[in-house]
């Protein structure tokens, strides 16, 4: 959720200050674009993880995460919004050789050692999209993180709110949750994936656009957060959640068109400078905490900004396709930040994903017509959308094939254009068909972490489970097929007995909390 800040509560001045200060370092950030050198050697790729804690006897949300951190050593977990969430960040890499494979290895290496940490507490990791064990109930106790960011965070969407969060999401089967919330607390259940590609300012509209074309079916074949406070929504639910709880649009601002401060965007971009234009214009800061940085000063005396301000309001503007300025020694560099894929479900489908998306990435970017060129920009929201929906059985609207399966279009299609994206990048033939193939066995078993889920949570219902049981059970299947790293597609379902009125459920696995109406 960005950079720390000292104070959770800021005046009329300070709002107004730093709001000047942002748009002087808008400036600033537009002469640089001109004439400054930014870093950039060889593609490079990073990560970011998110993960929940769960109790490993009712695999309810845990909320332990300083306790559990603090039993490792390893600089590259952190926390995260909820006392239940940890995020992994992981050290940016080509995308070249045997690094896909390397990649695998220090995930899982990273993975055994947050659960080796989490069972001194008596809790389990689980990478997944949102904890089909979340509740309602679980924000009326102390929820936040520790971190005045988190408490600054909360208090600002609320105050620009000014009310609570409505939630109303509607599922393909009638299921819908239908809540209002105090706090963000329900944001804290979205656990994602998020992609960084490191490119040139000149470059960096052509991957916009390109990923903001592709995420659709990213999000198809990776979807993996079907249910929320017990009820079956999207096959993706972790996309109209998070957009819902960032929301700080009155209804009235909502029928005028005004944007949410989470969403796709409105055009394809000719410059990342028109990502940040729009996001000082068109949002009011959330967290105006403003720093003693002089860009301008800076600038002109020939060395470079870091650009604090802008850098702190654009991390409260949530795109799923987003415009990243950093620094790293003292020099800037520019990356797009792809945050549309949720969490696991296994390490595997984790960098079996990345590689889909980067090999997409590399072709799209560098070789024939552009997609977005043929694509209008409605219909790579309207996919995206469709995508979230419906999961692995979405359908996509292509250039040059029209109305097409997802599936279909992945496996007959795209996959071959991420091989030669992968291949371009320098990824071992053999490499590239290991974690291709796993994109492949999605596709030709119409199977993904939200079908899974779904598909195993029915199974226990239809055996006489009831809905929060089969919840329960299906999400310790989940976690021990995660833990084993085999990819999605190939998770047996259970085999589940049905109840008779003799059997009796273990104590931990009944009234773990109430399902809202």
């Amino acid at each position: 959720m960005g950079q720390e800040v000292s104070q959770s509560d800021f005046s009329r001045e300070q709002r107004l200050a730093f709001r000047a200060k942002v748009v002087q370092d808008l400036d600033v950030f537009e002469r640089m674009l001109e004439g400054s050198r930014f870093d950039f050697t060889r593609p490079q790729m990073g990560l970011e993880i998110e993960l929940n804690l769960v109790d490993e006897s009712t695999l309810a949300p845990a909320l332990i995460n300083r306790e559990v951190l603090a039993e490792m050593t390893d600089e590259d977990f952190q926390t995260e919004v909820g006392r239940y969430n940890i995020e992994m960040n992981v050290p940016p890499r080509p995308m070249a050789g045997d690094q896909a494979v390397r990649l695998e290895r220090w995930l899982s290496q990273s993975l055994r050692h947050a659960g080796d940490a989490a069972r001194t507490r008596h809790a389990r990791v689980a990478a997944i999209g949102i904890l089909p064990t979340l509740r309602a109930d679980l924000f009326d106790q102390p929820w936040l993180s520790d971190g005045v960011r988190y408490t600054a965070l909360n208090d600002s969407l609320l105050r620009e709110r000014g009310e609570g969060f409505e939630l109303e999401i509607q599922g393909p089967t009638g299921e819908r949750v239908a809540s209002y919330h105090d706090t963000i607390g329900p944001l804290s259940g979205c656990t994602s994936v998020q992609l960084h590609q490191q490119v040139t300012p000149q470059d960096f509209p052509v991957y916009w656009n390109a990923a903001s074309s592709i995420s659709s079916v990213q999000v198809a074949l990776g979807a993996n957060s079907p249910y929320l406070f017990g009820k079956r929504l999207w096959a993706e639910t972790r996309i109209p959640l998070f957009t819902a709880m960032t929301d700080t649009r009155s209804v009235e601002l909502k029928h005028q068109g005004v944007r949410p401060r989470a969403y796709f965007g409105r055009a394809w971009i000719t410059s990342i400078f028109d990502l940040f234009e729009e996001n000082v214009r068109s949002f009011p800061a959330l967290l105006p905490e403003m720093s003693e940085e002089d860009s301008l000063a800076i600038l002109e005396s020939g060395n470079v900004p870091s650009l604090v301000d802008l850098k702190l309001h654009n991390g409260t503007v949530w795109r799923w396709n987003r415009p990243i300025y950093d620094m790293s020694q003292g020099v800037p560099h520019l990356r797009v930040e792809n945050r549309v894929l949720p969490a696991g479900p296994t390490v595997v489908d984790m960098v079996a994903n990345a590689c889909f998306y980067y090999g997409l990435l590399e072709s799209f970017t560098t070789s024939g017509r552009p997609i977005w060129t043929k694509m209008t920009f409605d219909d790579a929201e309207s996919n995206f959308m469709d995508a979230s929906r419906h999961g692995i059985t979405s359908v996509q609207v292509w250039p040059g094939l029209g109305r097409i399966p997802a599936v279909d279009l992945v496996a007959d299609h795209l996959l071959s254009v991420a091989d030669d994206g992968l291949a371009a990048l320098g990824l071992r033939r053999e490499v590239r068909s290991h974690f291709l193939s796993v994109i492949e066995g999605r596709c030709r078993t119409r199977t993904n972490g939200a079908s899974w889920q779904v598909a195993t949570t029915e199974a226990y219902e239809a055996a006489g489970y009831s809905r929060d049981d089969a919840l329960r059970e299906m999400l310790r299947h989940y976690l021990d097929h995660s833990e084993d790293n085999l990819p999605v597609h190939t998770w047996p379902l259970p085999q589940v007995e049905p109840l008779t009125t003799e059997d009796s459920r273990p104590a931990e696995l009944s009234g773990a909390g109430s399902t809202p109406r």
